[in-house]
């Protein structure tokens, strides 16, 4: 190369020994690999020698292998120890005391009867002890999916006017959602459930409790006359409107006596770590307490309205009742994809918080999957969407549980409750059903999360505000919508408009780092260093980029020529780190090779520096001119400011 010949030349007539420059070695490297290379490679070291060390482990026996992958019980399951399950039964059922009148309150705000809410404590647990990877998540019914589906289900079907069609429609959206997240896990697609970013999801996490709150004034005032819509101006109408009609007082004094109950034990919890098990009783003591008063008063003669019939026995077949025919099936199946996208997240963020704390890693593809088959075998047992409930998954971890056979002891003791206490829930008060609801509401408003992100990331605290206003005052779907689409709308803004930092060295380092943010980082006369901040440089942010740099050397030359700088000092060089570009398209070359003639019509040479291997790769098959290629392009951004260093000490022309 030219300068280096010059170099060379003078360390020759010095009696010093010729180095090969570190540019010949960026420019000597093979190909990367192609796609189909990549994709070969991948299916080699992912898929083929996990089969032949399996092979090597047990070659007798590879189904054995093969189900413990996808059953993690077979594996656990053989150092399991009786006094892991004196722990786990004890958690088990402190679980199911919290899980029953939990699940009967979910199920009526989904807008399905009762006993639903106890078939989805059953079925989708026990399918989720089998092949999920968490060891505290209590599967069942939530108050954030069991909203979703009602407020999206309701467009398509009034469970009113028709609750058997209302509530075919939740089995075959859940036998959707089961199907997603199976697809999800098996083909590695969890990146899917990281587009409802952190903050989107605490955004949508607080609205969603207020609208559930407000939704819960019905049962907690008795109102017989109520909207089915979720925003917050249309339940606070209906509130209003609804409070000109008769309506029983003893309905709210029943339902905001056990509320404070609730609170009262919650709190005592919080105070002392040991007494976890007060909370946790606390909702079936009130149910079992209204009930019997209401048993014992005969209130219901007086305007208290009861849950009345739930069917006893155990989970019905319902694999007849899916609507595979449905008309509205595009739309079903959107809502199915909706709703495994929250259940995931919330599954997977509270499976992972807990697995933190008792110090071992969480397989998400391994959730996902028993998530969804979780839910598929749901669907096909009359059970709607289930998910992890931080609430219960909460209780279950304070009272000590080992395993998930803590949620096996909780689905039979559901499976009991189905078969025996049926009868006696019929003078439950839906008003207690309600204060239940309302006081696990607080839980999923996390203000202090809300703050943090406030100080970490103003857009990102705009995308919270955009879910939670959505969901408050439009709908769940336009929450999610307003989210998700300004979260993409950053991406791309930051994709499209990247930075272009001008570099300096780091004082006795080899360091350049943005002169922005280390001023004390100086610059060399003549030089000037500019580092693309973008993983592509592609159609999309290519003319952007190119026109960036040329504005800021037509900035420098401006500078030059007002304070009247030497020639020798003028802007001679551009040096471009592509240190941070991962990958360039056609249009990224197109606009390299406009900026290098642009350039050079000036006097003025461009240097690349740090390109990274597909680049290259790029460089070398363009149409950029030999020089380009080869001349001007060296490993570092150090080794091209010292060939320019070093050229300009012993000659003015860099060339």
């Amino acid at each position: 190369m030219g300068i280096e010949m010059q170099n060379h030349q003078s360390h020759q007539a010095e009696g010093a020994p010729e180095e090969e420059p570190m540019s010949r070695w960026l420019i000597d490297t093979p190909e990367p690999p192609t796609i189909c290379q990549e994709l070969i490679g991948y299916v080699r070291t992912k898929v083929l020698s996990k089969k032949r060390n399996k092979t090597k482990k047990k070659p007798s026996n590879p189904v054995y292998s093969c189900l413990k992958s996808v059953f993690p019980i077979l594996t656990w399951g053989r150092q399991y120890k009786l006094n892991m399950f004196k722990k786990d039964l004890m958690a088990g059922l402190t679980l199911a005391s919290l899980c029953i009148p939990q699940s009967i309150g979910y199920a009526n705000l989904a807008g399905l009867d009762p006993e639903y809410g106890l078939y989805t404590s059953v079925v989708p647990p026990l399918i989720y002890s089998t092949m999920g990877s968490s060891r505290e998540l209590a599967i069942g019914p939530v108050a954030v999916v069991s909203l979703l589906l009602s407020s999206l289900i309701r467009e398509l079907q009034d469970p009113i006017t028709d609750p058997i069609a209302y509530r075919n429609i939740v089995f075959t959206v859940t036998f959707f959602a089961g199907m997603f997240q199976a697809i999800f896990g098996l083909f590695r697609l969890g990146f899917l459930v990281d587009f409802l970013s952190h903050a989107a999801l605490v955004g949508f996490m607080a609205g969603a409790a207020i609208v559930i709150g407000l939704q819960q004034l019905k049962g907690l005032f008795g109102l017989s006359h109520f909207t089915n819509k979720t925003d917050v101006v249309s339940v606070l109408s209906s509130v209003f409107n609804s409070l000109h009609h008769p309506w029983q007082p003893l309905n709210f004094v029943i339902g905001s006596s056990f509320l404070i109950f609730i609170l009262l034990a919650r709190f005592i919890g919080k105070r002392n770590k040991k007494l976890f098990w007060i909370p946790a009783i606390a909702p079936l003591i009130a149910v079992i307490l209204a009930t019997l008063i209401v048993y014992l008063t005969n209130a219901e003669t007086r305007g208290v309205k009861i849950v009345k019939n739930i069917k006893p026995g155990l989970n019905r077949p319902s694999v007849n009742e899916l609507q595979f025919n449905s008309p509205h099936l595009g739309q079903i199946a959107k809502i199915g994809l909706i709703s495994a996208i929250i259940a995931l997240t919330e599954a997977i963020a509270v499976g992972r918080s807990f697995a933190t704390i008792k110090g071992y890693r969480l397989d998400g593809n391994k959730e996902m999957m028993a998530m969804g088959f979780s839910n598929i075998a749901g669907s096909l047992t009359s059970c709607y969407v289930a998910t992890g409930s931080f609430s219960r998954t909460a209780v279950n971890f304070s009272a000590g549980c080992e395993t998930v056979v803590s949620n096996i002891v909780m689905a039979i003791t559901v499976m009991i409750s189905l078969e025996v206490l049926t009868r006696f829930l019929y003078f439950t008060p839906t008003a207690i059903l309600a204060s239940i609801i309302l006081s696990a509401l607080p839980g999923l408003i996390d203000i202090s999360g809300a703050l943090h992100i406030w100080k970490l990331d103003k857009l990102d605290f705009l995308v919270l505000l955009s879910a939670f206003f959505g969901v408050l005052f439009v709908s769940v779907e336009i929450g999610l919508l307003l989210a998700v689409g300004i979260s993409f709308a950053r991406i791309m803004l930051s994709s499209i408009r990247p930075n272009i930092e001008a570099l300096g060295r780091l004082s006795r380092t080899d360091i350049f780092g943005d002169i922005n943010q280390y001023p004390m980082a100086s610059k060399t006369q003549g030089l000037l260093t500019l580092r693309i901040s973008s993983p592509l440089l592609c159609f999309a942010n290519a003319n952007f980029i190119r026109d960036r740099i040329l504005n800021t050397v037509g900035e420098v030359k401006e500078e030059d020529d007002e304070q009247e700088v030497k020639v020798e000092t003028v802007l001679q060089v551009v040096i471009l780190d592509m240190s941070c570009v991962m990958g360039v398209d056609t249009s990224g070359i197109v606009a390299l090779e406009e900026l290098h003639q642009e350039l050079a019509s000036n006097n003025i040479r461009l240097v690349i520096a740090s390109p990274r291997w597909r680049v290259l790769h790029k460089l070398k098959r363009s149409t950029l001119e030999e020089k380009m290629k080869k001349e001007n392009i060296f490993m570092t951004v150090g080794e091209a400011v010292e060939v320019y260093v070093r050229a300009s000490s012993t000659s003015h022309d860099l060339c």
